[in-house]
C-alpha cells in the first residue's frame, strides 16, 4: 500500500499498530509507531529509507506492486539504525548495485549491520546535493548524534520536502498520515515523550542543527519523518516546538518519583505533595511509584519539571532498585537548569536518602534539603513531611542566588548557609586545555581521557583520531583552544 504524499513524492512504509517496546526495552511505545520510507519518482527514483527488518518481506512485495526494483536508481540511508533500514538486505539482494548515499559514519553501521562491505556507498556531507531531474536535487544535512554519529537529513528542492529522519517524529500509528488529520493533544503528547526520552541529551546539538538549517534560508512546505505522522499543515510549528524544548525547558510543575517496601516512604510523598500544593496551588505536582508506573512517563514528567522529588526506603544501606535504575536513566538524559531534593524512610540506618542526593547531585540538579523518616510516619512526622514541602516550594521559588544545598548526611532538621551556583572553572592564559564547541566539555591534557585509552600529560596533538567527546560524542574537529570560542566550559 501506498500513500501519496506530495507531487511525486508517495510513502511505502510500515505501520506497526502491535509494538510496545523500542531500544529494546528502553522505550515503551503506548500508540503503536511506523516506519517511513518514501519514494521519489522524478527523471531518477529515489528510495529514501526502508522499513524494519521484521517487515522485509511484506515491504518488499508493497514496493513491487507500485514499481519495478530495477528501476530505482539511488537509496538514500538517512540513518542504519534496523527501524529505518531493517529491510536493506532483502532489498539489495534483489538489487545488488544500486548506489547507497548516506554519510561516512553510516558505511559502519549499516556494514555492522547488514555485512556487505561490497555494496557501492557513496558518502555525502552536508552541503552535497544529488541531481533527480526535472529541475530537482537532494541536498544533504549530516546531523550527527541525532541520534546517532550517523543521522543526516535529505532536502528535495522543488517540492521543499525536509527528510527529516528521527528529528521531529514520534512513535505513533494512525490510518491517517499528515498531522492536521489526527488528534492534536494524543500528537503533541507523544512528540514530548519521543523528545524527552530519546533527544534530551542531544538539546545544545538540536538547537544548532535547527539554527545550521535555516540559515540556508530554503523554503520548507513538508516535514516528513521517520516514525509517525508527516507535518504538511504549518510543519514550522514543530522545529518551534522543539527549539521550546531544548533550551531549558520547563513547566510550573513537580514531579515527585518513589519506591517503598512498606508505603511509608508513599506516605511522605504524599504529604510533600500536599505541603507543595500549599504554597504554590498552582503548580502541577505528579506523584508515581516507579516500580507499578511508565518509566517513560515518568521521565517525560521529569523532563517537564522545574524540580523533583526522589524518594526511596533504604534496604541494606542503599537506595531500593527501581530507584537507582530511574537515576541511571535520569543522569543519561543529562537534564538541565533544574532543581531536585531526597527523602525517604527507613529502619536502623537512612543511606537510601544519602545516595539520592549524591546521584542527584552529579547528575546536575540543583538539590535542596534532603528529608528522612524513621519507620513509619506518625502525625507528627506527616506534619513534618508536609511542612518540608512547604519550604522546598518556596526555596524553589526563590532565584538561584537564593537556593540552599546540603551536605549528604544532613537531614531536614539541619539547613545549611544559602550558596551561590557554582561558576565555571578558571583557566590561565596559556593553559593548554581544548573545549568542544559544541557541549562545552573540556580536554584537559594533564587529566587525559583514561576511559578512551588517553593517559594523563597528553597534549591535544598526539591524542587518536578516533576520540570522541565523552558528552556529545562528536570527534576532534568540534574541539577548539579553550578561551578561543569566546565562553567558558559549562
Amino acid at each position: 500500500m501506498t500513500i501519496h504524499v506530495k507531487n511525486n513524492i508517495h510513502w511505502v512504509g510500515q505501520r506497526d499498530w502491535e509494538v510496545q517496546d523500542f531500544h529494546g526495552t528502553e522505550y515503551k511505545i503506548t500508540k503503536g509507531t511506523s516506519y517511513n520510507s518514501y519514494l521519489i519518482r522524478e527523471e531518477k527514483t529515489v528510495l529514501i529509507d526502508t522499513v524494519d527488518h521484521r517487515f522485509s518481506t511484506q515491504f518488499l512485495q508493497n514496493l513491487e506492486m507500485e514499481i519495478d526494483l530495477n528501476t530505482i536508481d539511488f537509496i538514500v540511508v538517512n540513518h542504519a539504525e534496523e527501524d529505518h533500514s531493517g529491510a536493506l538486505s532483502a532489498l539489495m539482494d534483489k538489487i545488488p548495485g544500486t548506489p547507497i548515499y548516506c554519510t561516512e559514519a553510516a558505511i559502519d553501521s549499516i556494514v555492522g549491520h547488514h555485512h556487505h562491505p561490497e555494496w557501492d556507498f557513496r558518502t555525502v556531507k552536508t552541503g552535497d546535493t544529488l541531481d533527480i531531474g526535472n529541475s530537482k536535487q537532494l541536498i544533504f544535512v549530516e546531523a550527527p548524534m541525532l541520534h546517532w554519529p550517523d543521522s543526516m537529513m535529505t532536502y528535495l528542492t522543488g517540492d521543499a520536502v525536509l527528510f527529516s529522519n528521527d528529528a521531529f517524529g514520534q512513535h505513533y500509528c494512525d490510518e491517517h498520515l499528515f498531522n492536521d488529520e489526527v488528534d492534536q493533544n494524543e500528537l503533541m503528547e507523544q512528540c514530548l515523550r519521543y523528545y524527552s526520552n530519546i533527544l534530551t541529551p542531544f538539546s545544545s546539538l538540536v538547537t544548532a542543527k535547527i539554527k545550521e538549517v535555516l540559515s540556508f534560508n530554503l523554503p520548507v512546505d513538508m516535514i516528513a519523518t521517520s516514525h509517525g505522522i508527516v507535518w504538511r499543515d504549518n510543519p514550522t510549528q514543530i522545529v518551534h516546538q522543539y527549539l521550546a524544548w531544548a533550551d531549558h525547558y520547563q513547566e510550573d510543575r513537580i514531579t515527585i518519583l518513589y519506591d517503598s517496601m512498606s508505603n511509608n516512604t508513599r506516605m511522605m510523598a504524599d504529604a510533600i505533595a500536599q505541603g507543595f500544593y500549599d504554597v504554590d496551588p498552582k503548580v502541577a505536582v505528579k506523584v508515581f511509584n516507579v516500580s507499578k508506573h511508565d518509566k517513560n512517563e515518568i521521565l517525560a514528567n521529569v523532563f517537564r519539571s522545574k524540580g523533583i522529588f526522589v524518594g526511596s526506603s533504604t534496604m541494606n544501606n542503599v537506595m531500593m532498585p527501581k530507584i537507582a535504575g530511574m537515576l541511571e536513566e535520569i543522569t543519561g538524559l543529562r537534564f538541565k537548569n533544574k532543581k531536585a531534593a531526597a527523602f525517604g524512610s527507613y529502619g536502623w540506618n537512612g543511606g537510601a536518602v544519602d545516595r539520592i542526593h549524591a546521584r542527584l547531585t552529579d547528575a546536575g540538579f540543583e538539590t535542596a534539603l534532603s528529608l528522612k523518616t524513621k519507620w513509619r510516619p506518625d502525625g507528627q512526622a506527616m506534619r513534618a513531611c508536609r511542612e518540608h514541602g512547604r519550604q522546598v516550594a518556596k526555596l524553589w521559588a526563590l532565584s538561584n542566588e537564593g537556593l540552599v544545598t546540603q551536605s549528604p548526611g544532613q537531614t531536614a532538621a539541619e539547613p545549611t548557609e544559602s550558596a551561590t551556583p557554582p561558576v565555571a572553572d578558571s583557566h590561565p592564559a596559556d593553559c593548554q586545555c581544548m573545549i568542544c564547541t559544541v557541549c562545552n566539555w573540556v580536554y584537559d591534557p594533564a587529566l587525559g581521557e583514561p576511559n578512551q585509552g588517553v593517559a594523563p600529560g597528553t597534549p591535544w596533538d598526539d591524542v587518536p583520531d578516533y576520540f570522541l567527546c565523552p558528552e556529545c560524542h562528536l570527534g576532534k574537529e568540534v574541539f577548539v583552544e579553550h578561551g578561543n570560542n569566546g565562553q567558558e566550559a559549562a
